[in-house]
């Protein structure tokens, strides 16, 4: 029988693929070959060694310029190494090597005990299993967290009056509140009028613009937006109650961090932002000057907060997310105005002691509320009075007209300094008692902090809070930090701060730590985070992340 043909089967597609792939490596090998070859025989240039450089050293009290960003990743080219060179291969060899012993070390198991602060890659140590991570509060929106029962609870019948009286505090009703978009953007900040006969209120977003809304309108005074006669069917359902008048403004390109108004100039209005400028609003002229802003407009110097003394309307002072501390007259140039470097990290809020304004309080990044004096400068630095230490970052420090001074911290608390005066805890009406402090050297008497001398030093425990408040304070993101503020000239005489609950309500405490109300409403639905008193009246407005405007009278 004749021999079966063998038929020769062609081969599949992907042993096609294949070859191709072995035929590209090898010729790419090959010449690989060629070029080690040409480099040894000095065909390609030795590459120059690069500068060493050091680190930059930081300036105090300077502003930062803006710098572009750039790449971080190491770049052959500039270093002068020729590509596919010996060099480069060499290079390349050793880092593999040092990243397979680097995973090897890693993947090494540990017997020993282990300290955190030695195994913590990024973020804060301490605490790092406790508020931060998985005990840290959760928002339950809508879930109240003070109720009607624990506002009859007490048997003071001084607090339960006040706590009735904040309690009935009602939503400005005239619009539901998601219709009241004050600004395009986040709220940052807000603030009141200090006029008495009508609620005004301002708004500044994250993009620099300014919200200012009439309070005392109502829908029946506009008539823009009313649905028209035959515009619509009958059968349509539409809301033909017109929105409220808003005026929007921008008066920065970046955050309006801080709102002032002048007590003795309720015309104008005074505006810090990140944009690293402060501009004075004439409310009459409807001029927006800017008044400080550094001399060469490439500098970056974020204004943090502003703050005025009631008895200078000239002078305004500020501070940066860059840690200075400035002074500046409104009547001479920047150069003029006084820097001081009083943090390393961002100061997040500031506020002047509104009886004693030569003493101002910072709440910093850098976990610290610092008390300073102005009256006696030491190596381009205000007297220290005294700090007190925060477990996490402080975001704000508020001062009262009773000399008090309440924090905001990430480890979820609010603080009420008194700086060891026992009456500044009581009402204002009670006869102020002098109070014995005991000091290194001695003892002597104190009654506030007006009788302090130029230069005067706490001790350590004075500074110690008297009241500590439990309250979640993890905004995150996308919510606006919460920071107490005090109604600053309470008609009744009594110091109450307000703050925004990340439920979806406003606290309003006393001086004591007593919580008086809990505000909230219907058509509340995100958290208002920026929330002020009217200086006198019993009204609150505040801000959301949507830049609508929320407002209880």
């Amino acid at each position: 029988m004749p021999p079966k043909k063998v038929v020769k089967e062609e081969p599949s597609e992907f042993e096609k693929q294949r070859l191709a792939n072995i035929a590209e490596r090898d010729k790419l090998l090959a010449e690989l070959q060629v070029k080690k070859n040409a480099a040894q025989v000095g065909l390609y240039s030795k590459p120059q060694k690069r500068a060493a450089t050091g680190k930059p050293k930081s300036t105090p009290a300077k502003r930062i310029k803006k710098e572009e960003v750039v790449s971080r990743r190491t770049s052959s080219r500039l270093a002068g190494i020729q590509a596919d060179s010996e060099v480069a291969r060499e290079q390349e060899e050793k880092q593999y090597e040092a990243q397979k012993q680097a995973d090897i070390e890693k993947r090494k198991r540990r017997t020993d005990d282990l300290n955190l602060s030695d195994i913590t890659v990024n973020g804060p140590v301490n605490g790092f299993f406790g508020s931060d991570t998985l005990l840290r509060p959760v928002a339950r929106p809508y879930e109240r967290t003070f109720t009607d029962d624990e506002v009859r609870k007490t048997s003071d019948k001084g607090l339960k009056s006040l706590r009735e009286k904040m309690n009935s505090l009602e939503i400005w009703d005239a619009w539901e509140p998601t219709r009241i978009k004050i600004t395009p953007e986040r709220i940052y900040s807000a603030s009141f009028h200090p006029t008495e006969d009508i609620p005004i209120i301002f708004m500044g977003d994250k993009l620099g613009h300014l919200g200012i809304v009439d309070a005392s309108q109502k829908p029946e005074d506009t008539q823009s937006g009313v649905k028209q006669e035959g515009e619509l069917g009958d059968e349509d359902e539409v809301d033909d109650t017109p929105d409220p008048q808003i005026t929007t403004i921008k008066p920065h390109t970046r955050t309006i961090c801080s709102i002032h108004t002048h007590p003795s100039r309720p015309d104008k209005l005074f505006t810090g932002s990140y944009d690293s400028s402060i501009r004075s609003i004439d409310l009459q002229k409807q001029v927006a000057v800017e008044i400080y802003g550094p001399n060469d407009a490439l500098e970056d110097a974020p204004v943090s907060g502003i703050d005025m003394s009631a008895t200078d309307p000239n002078t305004v002072y500020f501070t940066t997310l860059y840690g200075a501390f400035g002074q500046h007259d409104v009547r001479t140039s920047a150069r003029d105005t006084k820097l001081y470097q009083l943090s390393e990290k961002k100061i997040g809020g500031f506020t002047l002691n509104p009886l004693a304004p030569h003493y101002l309080a910072t709440a910093s990044l850098d976990r610290t509320m610092k008390l300073w004096d102005l009256r006696k400068i030491t190596k381009n630095l205000p007297t220290l009075v005294g700090e007190h230490e925060s477990r996490l970052s402080v975001s704000h420090a508020a001062f009262n007209t009773a000399g008090q001074v309440a924090t905001s911290s990430y480890d979820d608390t609010i603080k009420i300094h008194s700086f060891g005066v026992s009456h500044l805890m009581s009402t204002p009406t009670v006869t102020p008692k002098k109070t014995r402090l005991k000091q290194s050297d001695g003892t002597h008497n104190l009654e506030s902090m007006t009788t302090w001398a130029s230069g005067y030093a706490l001790p350590e425990e004075v500074m110690e809070p008297e009241v500590t408040i439990s309250h979640n304070n993890q905004t995150g993101r996308w919510v606006t930090i919460l920071r107490p503020q005090w109604q600053r000239h309470p008609q009744d005489g009594i110091q109450k701060l307000v703050i925004g609950n990340m439920n979806r309500f406003v606290d309003i405490y006393a001086a004591s730590g007593e919580q008086l109300a809990q505000l909230g409403g219907d058509g509340i639905t995100a958290v208002p985070a920026v929330a002020v008193f009217h200086p006198t009246k019993d009204w609150i407005a505040s801000g959301t992340a949507s830049g609508k405007l929320c407002l209880w009278m």
